[in-house]
């Protein structure tokens, strides 16, 4: 299980300014498919050979840029996209894919509605990052990780140019995850993460970590203090 192949992805954050704030594309893959089934998910897919451009990023923009025009219909500029985070799917996994993630405003394609491919894709829906939360919360939609973590960010951020500044201004985030189980709680650790390295979830010290429950993903990230600081 260890040896399954890393294939590259690339997934786009597509928003858009809405009268009450910014808001953000979530597509609901179908419930047969082997991987994501059923999750709300940002448009993406793995890279194909006809993405390649010369450089990992570039091939990774085409492909996201693909993918998005695929599984939606819009189409935007591979100039727009700015980097936000990279994740690799966590060992043991029958299917593994190192993912880029990208954020992109939706401008000249604004007022063209948004066409599911009814096959990857069975529905869609533009939600406030803060509403998609509170839906995965109350269990109406669920969600992988990378995909809740993105929307965690967005909700700090009041325009989609302040949420796209941030990014440019920030490192990107470069994640594979470690998955630690402890009773019936499954714990995604990440770099930074007391237990990160020992995949231990219980070692004291600062946390960096997706924990699963009964109401969902919640997010946990501080420096060892009682005070979770959501970045």
């Amino acid at each position: 299980m260890n040896d399954v192949p890393v294939r590259p992805a690339a997934t786009l954050v597509v928003l858009r300014e809405a009268s009450d704030g910014l808001e953000t594309l979530l597509l609901h893959r179908n419930r047969r498919l082997s991987f994501g089934g059923g999750q709300w998910v940002f448009p993406g897919g793995a890279v194909e050979p006809a993405d390649e451009a010369g450089s990992e990023e570039q091939t990774a923009r085409r492909a996201a840029v693909r993918e998005t025009r695929e599984e939606c219909g819009l189409q935007l500029p591979e100039e727009a996209l700015v980097p936000v985070s990279h994740w690799t799917t966590p060992r043991p996994s029958p299917k593994r894919y190192a993912t880029w993630f990208f954020a992109a405003s939706l401008t000249a394609d604004a007022d063209r509605p948004v066409q599911v491919d009814g096959g990857e894709i069975v529905q869609h829906a533009w939600y406030r990052p803060a509403q998609a939360l509170a839906a995965h919360q109350a269990g109406d939609i669920q969600m992988l990780p990378p995909t809740y973590i993105t929307l965690h960010a967005l909700a700090e951020a009041d325009s989609v140019d302040a949420a796209l500044t941030h990014w440019r201004r920030q490192p990107m985030l470069r994640i594979e995850p470690r998955i630690a189980v402890e009773g019936d709680t499954v714990h995604m650790l990440y770099p930074g993460d007391a237990g990160y390295a020992s995949g231990e979830a219980s070692r004291p010290g600062p946390r960096h970590r997706c924990i699963l429950g009964p109401a969902g993903w919640r997010y946990q990230r501080h420096d060892g203090s009682p005070t979770d600081l959501i970045p």
